[in-house]
C-alpha cells in the first residue's frame, strides 16, 4: 500500500513538473476574446503581465500551473474596454469643481455654486455641467442673478459639451473685459448691446482663470484614473493635452503611480506644440503613447457652435462657425501629413465634416493606414458618407440619446437623417472607434453600448428606438470598445482583444451584455478590472 502511495506521489509530482509556470490562472470563466472569429473561451493564463495561452479550463489547467487561480465563476470576461474620445485630465479636475451635471433649472445651477462657495470658501468657482436644453425654458442664462449672488467673487462654469461658457460681472472684470469683442470662431452673447454672461467657443479664451497647481494636476489624475478603473476602462484616449500635463502623465506613469493606460491627444491649438511633437517624433511606451494631434473644427450642436451648411432650422441666418479660418486646417494637415502623426479632428456640424473631409484627402494624397480620425462625426451629409472610405469615424453613442429631444430642431428633418449615423459610417470604412466624451457625458461604457445597440435612454424612450437604422449591433459595438478602439490608436498589436501575446488588460462583469436582455444594459457593473493581471479595482 505504501508503495502505491508513493508511486502515486511521484507520479503527480512528475506531472507538475511538466506543467508551465503561470502567474495567474483564470477558469470557468464566460471570456469575449473578440479575436478576429470572436471565440469565446474557459480560462486562460498569464505570465509577465500577458496573455500567454487560451482555451477550454481542460486545456489550461492540464498545460498550467499557477500560484494565483482565479475562479470567475461563469460571470462574463471581456477585454480591458478603451474609451476612444474622452477629456481624462479635465474629468479628473473636475472633481475638484463644481459639477452641475443634471441640473434642471438655472435656479438649481446657482443653488449649486451656492452650495460650492459655502462648502470650499472658493475665491474663484469654476466648473461644468449646465445644459439649457434640459431647463423648462431652453435659453441661454444670463449673468444678472450670478451678479447678484456673487458681486466680488469671479464665477466662470462651462456648458456641458465646453463650447459655452457662463461667467458673472467680477470673472468679466478680473479678464479685463468691459465690452463684447468680434471674435473669429466664436462669439460673445449679447442683449441689447450688453454682454449676458455667455460666450461661445473662442471668445472663452478671453476669460481668465487661475493656473492649476501641479498638486492639483496630479490629484485630478489620480482621481479620474480610479474611476475610470471602477468602470472597467484600462485605456483612454485623452482628446487635447498640453505638452506640459502630457510629460506629468509619463512622470506619474515611470513611479508607477498612474498605471492606467492612455493614448494621448497633443492639442493642435497651438503651433509651438505641433513643431515640438513633430519634431521629437513618435513617444511610445506601454502607458503612453504620443503620437496623435487633436484639432477643433468647429464647436457643438447644442450650443449652435457646430458649423452647418444651411442655417440653424431653429435660428434664422445662423450657420455656426469654423474654429479657424479654413486656410488653417489646411496648413495644420499638411504639416502632420508630412510626419509620421495621426491628425484627429473634432468636426460636428456637416459643414465642418465636409471641410475636413476633404482637407484629408487633399494632403493624404491617398496615403493608406494613416487611420486620420473625425471625432464625433455627427452631421454628415448624404454624399459625404462615402468620404469615410479612408477616413477613421470615431464616435459616441451617448450623444445620440443626450441630443434626441432637441437635435431635429436644430437642424430639420431633412438633415437629422444624416446624424449620429454609426452604422453608415461602420459600412463606409469598416470600424468604428466608441467612446465617450466624458465628462460631456458620463463615463459609463455601458450606457456607451446600450445607447449604440438600442438607442433608448434609460426611461426606455423612444419606445422603438431613436433613428434605429443606424444601431449597432453588440459585436460591432464590443469591438468598437476594445479592437477597432485599438485600432483607432495603431495599438490594435497589444491590446483590444485576450490574445496571445497581448497585455493581460480584463475585466469581468456581473451580467452577460452579450445576451441579456438589452434593457438590462445599464445595470451592468464591473467586478474586477485587471491590468497587466494586476487587479487595479
Amino acid at each position: 500500500m505504501k508503495k502505491i502511495v508513493l508511486l502515486l506521489i511521484l507520479n503527480f509530482l512528475f506531472f507538475s513538473c511538466q506543467k508551465e509556470k503561470a502567474d495567474i490562472v483564470v477558469i470557468n470563466s464566460n471570456t469575449y476574446t473578440v479575436n478576429k472569429t470572436f471565440e469565446k473561451a474557459e480560462a486562460f493564463a498569464i505570465k509577465d503581465g500577458k496573455f500567454i495561452a487560451i482555451g477550454t479550463n481542460d486545456k489550461i489547467q492540464k498545460q498550467y500551473q499557477s500560484g494565483t487561480i482565479i475562479n470567475a465563476k461563469n460571470k462574463t470576461i471581456v477585454p480591458g474596454l478603451i474609451d476612444a474620445h474622452c477629456h481624462f485630465y479635465r474629468m479628473g479636475l473636475q472633481q475638484q469643481k463644481v459639477s452641475l451635471e443634471g441640473t434642471k433649472s438655472y435656479d438649481e445651477v446657482l443653488q449649486k455654486i451656492s452650495d460650492f462657495r459655502d462648502r470650499t470658501g472658493s475665491d474663484y468657482i469654476t466648473g461644468r455641467g449646465w445644459d439649457q436644453n434640459d431647463w423648462a425654458i431652453q435659453k441661454f442664462p444670463t449673468k444678472e442673478k450670478l451678479d447678484k449672488l456673487f458681486p466680488k467673487t469671479p464665477v466662470a462654469v462651462r456648458r456641458v459639451d465646453g463650447h459655452a461658457l457662463l461667467v458673472n460681472q467680477a470673472a468679466l472684470e478680473y479678464s479685463g473685459i468691459t465690452k463684447p469683442i468680434s471674435v473669429e470662431g466664436g462669439e460673445f452673447i449679447t442683449k441689447n448691446g450688453k454682454l449676458t454672461g455667455v460666450l461661445i467657443d473662442n471668445a472663452m479664451d478671453y476669460i481668465k482663470f487661475p493656473s492649476t497647481s501641479k498638486k492639483q494636476a496630479i490629484q485630478g489624475l489620480l482621481d479620474a484614473q480610479k474611476i475610470c478603473f471602477s468602470y472597467g476602462l484600462t485605456t483612454v484616449d485623452d482628446a487635447g493635452l498640453d505638452r506640459t500635463i502630457i510629460e506629468l502623465i509619463d512622470s506619474l506613469h515611470r513611479t508607477s503611480k498612474l498605471k492606467i493606460r492612455l493614448y494621448a491627444m497633443v492639442s493642435g491649438d497651438k503651433q509651438s506644440q505641433i513643431d515640438y511633437y513633430i519634431n521629437k517624433g513618435i513617444y511610445k511606451t506601454d502607458y503612453l503613447n504620443v503620437r496623435s494631434f487633436k484639432v477643433y473644427g468647429d464647436g457643438a450642436l447644442g450650443s449652435r457652435g457646430a458649423a452647418m451648411r444651411k442655417p440653424y432650422s431653429d435660428r434664422e441666418n445662423h450657420f455656426g462657425a469654423l474654429i479657424y479660418a479654413p486656410e488653417r486646417y489646411q496648413e495644420i494637415a499638411t504639416q502632420i501629413a508630412a510626419s509620421e502623426f495621426q491628425m484627429n479632428t473634432h468636426a460636428i456640424g456637416d459643414s465642418a465634416n465636409t471641410w475636413m473631409l476633404k482637407t484629408y484627402k487633399d494632403v493624404l494624397k491617398n496615403q493608406k493606414n494613416r487611420r486620420w480620425r473625425i471625432e464625433h462625426a455627427q452631421i454628415i451629409s448624404s454624399n459625404d458618407f462615402k468620404n469615410f472610405d479612408n477616413i477613421l469615424p470615431s464616435v459616441q453613442p451617448t450623444h445620440a440619446t443626450s441630443d434626441m429631444y432637441w437635435a431635429e430642431d436644430r437642424v430639420g428633418k431633412e438633415r437629422i437623417q444624416g446624424a449620429y449615423a454609426y452604422k453608415n459610417l461602420l459600412n463606409a470604412y469598416g470600424k468604428v472607434a466608441l467612446g465617450t466624451d466624458f465628462p460631456v457625458e458620463q463615463i459609463n461604457p455601458f450606457l456607451t453600448f446600450y445607447a449604440a445597440v438600442v438607442r433608448k435612454d434609460v426611461n426606455n424612450y423612444p419606445k422603438n428606438g431613436y433613428q434605429m437604422n443606424n444601431a449597432l449591433t453588440r459585436e460591432e459595438t464590443l469591438k468598437g470598445m476594445t479592437i477597432w478602439a485599438a485600432y483607432s490608436n495603431f495599438e490594435e498589436q497589444e491590446k483590444g482583444s485576450i490574445a496571445v501575446g497581448k497585455f493581460a488588460d480584463f475585466v469581468i462583469l456581473n451580467q452577460d451584455i452579450m445576451t441579456i436582455d438589452a434593457i438590462k444594459i445599464p445595470e451592468t457593473e464591473v467586478i474586477s478590472t485587471y491590468l497587466n493581471g494586476e487587479k487595479v479595482y
